[in-house]
């Protein structure tokens, strides 16, 4: 696969999974298309040398396993991580609001969003409906509008001369969607969300939503940018990029050595949940796929996890905001990135370990630790390593506008991560 359609298949991925709920399912396409069987986790598993499969938990956390020719606590495993959710505005539970002619829904701020980018742009509606059906059973659907139904309008300048001075963002009074002009009948939300079930699903006999979890997205599809297409722009390249870039990368690995990827919800929270990486998810799949708890010690002791979400740029306007011996730039490869305080998992022998695989594929690397009086973010890399116990090295590609509504990333930089780590799941030994 060259670069050029590489990247075309990722941002066809993200325009396709406006949330967790659907970037899992593009996954499940993928994986199933490829051969790799779905289980359940409610069923017994019997598994066979070289097989390939996936488990799905809440319909918005994968781990996929493509087996090796030994188990792995005999040779370890070689896991890839990331995180399905993006910063978002969540609909609020009875977020019905009539004012002044106009129908408008409350929403929630789910993980550090970056407000002022969601002013004035042509949002759509996507996320999970929970269903009575006419038959009284009670299921779950994927809906996406795919189309502008809301906004968030901006306060006129005339109306607020100070806002270049200084401006601070209300989300309780100031981020509420606009949807329709509305007469005497306030619209119900549930019935909205029940009339795009039946268009979507129209052989599903759905009766009545019980309740949702429904998130906006920016219509605007990704693009490359730039005089020369130099540059990828995107809602949500945190972190679909690397969900993206890992799946292509097990899929199309030479299954000779065991190999997992693990995608997570609500890393954008703090990874607490059933479906989190500070959940039992992966942990659960593991020990039945290993056999026992001295089989699963056994591989965890020899395996390694990369745990893959974007780093952050040197931005050209802010310069200041980087170390000036660490500053990673668009274009030039995957960023190692470290953190004395354990926000990332990187250490010595983990960094050195990748170096070596990347020296020898001839991948550029950068590297990046925060300024010291700034604090840094974190991803699933501790989590999961405090959680098995595992050997963890922090990665991802450089991007810039983290958290906005439309981010950046270099154009060479995805097919490079997808590379690397392709690269690390088909090298013939682990340690060696």
């Amino acid at each position: 696969m060259n670069d050029r359609d590489f990247n075309q298949g990722l941002l066809e991925f993200i325009e396709q999974s406006p949330t967790a709920f659907h970037a899992v399912e593009q996954m499940r396409q993928m994986l199933t298309a490829a051969g790799f069987e779905q289980l359940e986790e409610d069923r017994y598993w019997t598994q066979k040398p070289s097989s390939s499969c996936f488990v799905i938990r809440n319909g918005s956390s994968i781990v996929a396993v493509r087996n090796g020719a030994y188990h792995p606590a005999e040779e370890g495993l070689r896991l890839i991580g990331a995180h399905t959710d993006s910063p978002c505005l969540k609909i609020r539970p009875s977020p019905e609001i009539s004012r002044h002619g106009c129908f408008q829904l409350g929403v929630e701020i789910y993980g550090g969003v970056l407000l002022s980018p969601w002013f004035d742009r042509d949002l759509s509606l996507a996320g999970r409906v929970s269903c009575r059906m006419e038959s009284g059973d009670v299921g779950s659907l994927l809906i996406n509008f795919r189309r502008p139904v809301a906004t968030v309008p901006s306060l006129a300048i005339h109306l607020n001369r100070k806002v270049h001075k200084k401006r601070t963002i209300n989300p309780q009074n100031e981020v509420v969607l606009l949807l329709q002009s509305v007469g005497d009948r306030q619209p119900d939300f549930r019935d909205l969300l029940r009339d795009q079930a039946w268009q979507e699903h129209p052989d599903t006999p759905v009766s009545e939503v019980l309740d949702y979890e429904i998130s906006c997205y920016d219509t605007q599809p990704p693009a490359f940018l730039g005089l020369n297409g130099d540059f990828i722009a995107s809602a949500r390249l945190d972190n679909l990029l690397s969900c993206y870039a890992g799946c292509r990368s097990l899929i199309e690995s030479d299954g000779k050595s065991t190999a997992v990827l693990v995608c997570n919800d609500h890393e954008e929270v703090g990874s607490q949940s059933a479906s989190g990486a500070q959940g039992p998810f992966l942990s659960s799949v593991l020990k039945r796929l290993c056999g026992s708890d001295e089989k699963m010690d056994r591989a965890i002791s020899q395996s390694i996890l990369i745990s893959v979400d974007n780093a952050h740029a040197v931005h050209p306007n802010y310069e200041d905001r980087h170390d000036p011996q660490r500053r990673p730039v668009l274009n030039g490869g995957p960023v190692i990135k470290y953190n004395a305080g354990q926000r990332y998992a990187t250490n010595s022998e983990g960094s050195a370990f990748l170096r070596n695989i990347f020296r020898e594929l001839d991948i550029p690397v950068q590297q990046v630790a925060m300024r010291s009086d700034m604090v840094c973010g974190s991803t699933i890399g501790p989590i999961t390593a405090a959680e098995l116990g595992i050997r963890t090295v922090d990665i991802g590609a450089p991007q810039l506008a983290m958290h906005s509504l439309r981010e950046l990333t270099g154009r060479d930089d995805p097919p490079i991560l997808y590379r690397a780590l392709r690269g690390f799941l088909d090298r013939p030994s682990l340690w060696s």
